[in-house]
């Protein structure tokens, strides 16, 4: 508690937040100073910054995004990093990325646009990429910027119905009110957090068209922030046509079963829009988390646990069980006293998992990628991109064993070494280092919260948070094994967003850590960290 009465911010002088309920609710280190920096802040960011810059953003960075603002975006660096890629390789990219539907965010600048063409896609090219009349939309998301959202509409289609979910709370979420305004064309549902320290962190669009409907799942936040100078992903669903078919991979019914969970009048007309469009054409696992306890055979509906009932069904063969686990992700959680007790325990067995497996068989190897303060300090944001990844000083002592599977950010083969991790994603690798047998992309960062935990002797499964995200097989292209190859030359080739084989760190390579002061060396952008 502060002198005058107020609790202190979390993010202390590093808070760049405006919003006067804000300031009146949370004490600041030196108000007076913390107010300046964010006019000063805020005057350099408005020259040559308007078209990807929104009013406010609504948000606390809780969950792996930052609390600053984007009005600061432009204070990163637009030097080129990255060499052309070859024009055959950028073709091959791109159909690589159309063949699985699975693209990454555009890069705005300081990267080739060889890495981008084909390959990227901006938030307007997703909702205006249907030649189809857009009829009305639905958002999920952690952090909201309802302004610029509206920009990458259609001016025509600016005043068609959209439905926002949201879990936010507090100023945060008066914000968001306050951003919709009067506009009786956007309603706001409030996802139910009923279990401590849970967030809504699923990120995903329904697109609602005259002739069916797209779902886009991503791991970018619906800010402009996180559609800058990140390396994001997304998949996007085919255009599904009015019908009752449903996909090999239960697709529908387990976005059925995902938004239901909500137990929202709202989302229950999306639902029954969902059940009247066809889409036997998406051919990926949905793997999503709901909060709640969960027992008997719900305990495999949501969560690792669902991750572990897929891979049993469909996964690997027996003959891959020692191929290597990866985990890749922005934020880690508090995930025990050891290694074994959750993350080599109840979450290696799942993503260990083989076809027909069972739980005695031995763990494979893990290997962590989460970026190094180098790989921060020398990134297109420098310090700035670290505020999208709060791994705590208090988290990182709790568990140093941590230090020992991780590997650095680099993704030169998709121009992104410098564009700092947003994105989540996990996969097996054969030893040889060209095999991939299956991938997922997903909101979820390395956490109980987004994975769950068992608990009660294993009888049932505890998850806080809402997470999405889709799991490719081969089998559902007609493969044995997605390859790895950065010509993608091979017509199999995955179009991985990091570099396939890892880089471990090095003796010195230290993980980001948020909340601590970076001030020997300036970053890309000749900025220090303070906290």
């Amino acid at each position: 508690m502060s002198e005058d009465g107020l609790p202190a911010c979390k993010y202390g002088s590093k808070c760049y937040r405006k919003n006067p309920l804000h300031l009146k609710e949370f004490s600041h280190p030196n108000k007076s100073a913390h107010s300046d920096q964010v006019s000063r802040k805020r005057k350099n960011s408005s020259e040559g910054a308007d078209e990807i810059c929104a009013k406010s953003t609504v948000g606390s960075g809780e969950s792996g995004t930052s609390s600053i603002p984007p009005g600061n975006v432009q204070l990163t660096s637009d030097k080129n990093t990255t060499k052309e890629l070859s024009p055959a390789t950028q073709v091959a990219l791109s159909q690589s990325c159309s063949k699985y539907n699975y693209y990454l965010t555009y890069v705005q600048r300081g990267i080739d646009n060889s890495y981008n063409q084909g390959s990227s896609l901006t938030l307007y090219n997703v909702i205006n990429g249907t030649k189809a009349e857009l009829e009305s939309s639905c958002l999920l998301s952690y952090m909201f910027d309802l302004d610029w959202i509206r920009q990458q509409y259609k001016l025509c289609d600016r005043t068609k119905p959209m439905t926002v979910v949201h879990g936010l709370k507090g100023d945060s979420r008066i914000e968001l009110l306050e951003q919709r305004g009067s506009n009786s064309n956007i309603k706001i549902v409030e996802a139910k957090l009923d279990i401590p320290y849970g967030v809504h962190h699923t990120k995903m669009m329904i697109l609602k068209y005259t002739t069916g409907i797209r779902v886009m799942i991503t791991t970018a936040n619906l800010i402009p922030m996180d559609w800058f100078q990140k390396t994001q992903a997304l998949w996007c669903s085919p255009l599904c046509p009015p019908g009752s078919g449903d996909s090999n991979t239960n697709f529908k019914a387990d976005l059925i079963e995902y938004l239901s969970g909500y137990k929202s009048k709202l989302i229950a007309e999306w639902i029954d829009l969902i059940r009247q469009h066809d889409m036997s054409k998406c051919r990926v696992w949905l793997i999503g988390s709901v909060p709640g306890r969960y027992l008997g055979g719900k305990k495999f509906s949501f969560g690792h646990l669902k991750l572990r009932k897929i891979l049993q069904q469909h996964g690997p063969a027996s003959d891959a069980s020692s191929w290597p686990v990866i985990g890749q992700f922005s934020s880690i959680g508090r995930l025990g006293a050891n290694a074994n007790s959750w993350l080599r325990g109840e979450f290696m067995q799942s993503l260990s998992m083989t076809k027909g497996g069972t739980l005695s068989a031995p763990l494979p190897d893990l290997k962590l990628v989460f970026p190094t303060v180098e790989n921060v300090r020398n990134s297109l944001e420098g310090y700035q991109a670290g505020g999208s990844l709060p791994f705590s000083q208090q988290t990182y002592d709790q568990q140093r064993y941590i230090k020992s599977f991780m590997c650095e950010w680099r993704s030169e083969s998709r121009g992104r070494s410098q564009a700092s991790p947003h994105i989540k994603s996990y996969l097996r690798l054969s030893p040889d280092n060209k095999r991939v047998p299956w991938f997922l992309t997903t909101s979820s960062n390395l956490s109980k919260a987004a994975w769950g935990a068992l608990e009660k002797q294993e009888t049932q499964l505890m998850i806080r948070s809402y997470e999405l995200g889709v799991l490719f097989l081969p089998e559902m292209f007609d493969l044995e094994n997605f390859v790895v190859d950065d010509s993608f030359s091979d017509g199999n080739a995955f179009p991985f967003p990091f570099d396939l084989p890892l880089t471990p760190y090095l003796p010195a390579d230290e993980p980001w850590i948020v909340d601590r002061k970076y001030a020997d060396k300036p970053d890309s952008c000749g900025e220090f960290w303070n906290t």
